[in-house]
């Protein structure tokens, strides 16, 4: 289920989340703002963007490993093979 919450006097340019934190997590995320000078929403949305990058290298990582596991050197082309194929293109 998703909850909406619109205000019509204060319009926000940017979408905007709600998230309930267990004490322990918030305390963090208080001392980590607080160490780099920023607000609660600015080091939230810092950690945040962290988590995707590094979501997103794993899933690039993961492509990586099955490419590495299907390579075949005997069928793999030279920088000039390639270069002559895409030349006929």
């Amino acid at each position: 289920m998703q909850h909406l919450c619109y205000t019509s006097a204060v319009a926000a340019k940017n979408p905007r989340i709600h998230a309930v934190l267990e004490p322990a997590l918030f305390e963090t995320v208080r001392r980590l703002a607080e160490q780099n000078g920023s607000s609660l929403s600015q080091a939230a949305h810092d950690l945040i963007r962290e988590a995707v990058e590094l979501h997103e290298d794993r899933a690039l990582d993961d492509l990586a490993e099955r490419r590495r596991a299907s390579w075949q050197p005997k069928k793999a082309l030279t920088a000039d093979e390639l270069r002559a194929r895409l030349a006929r293109r």
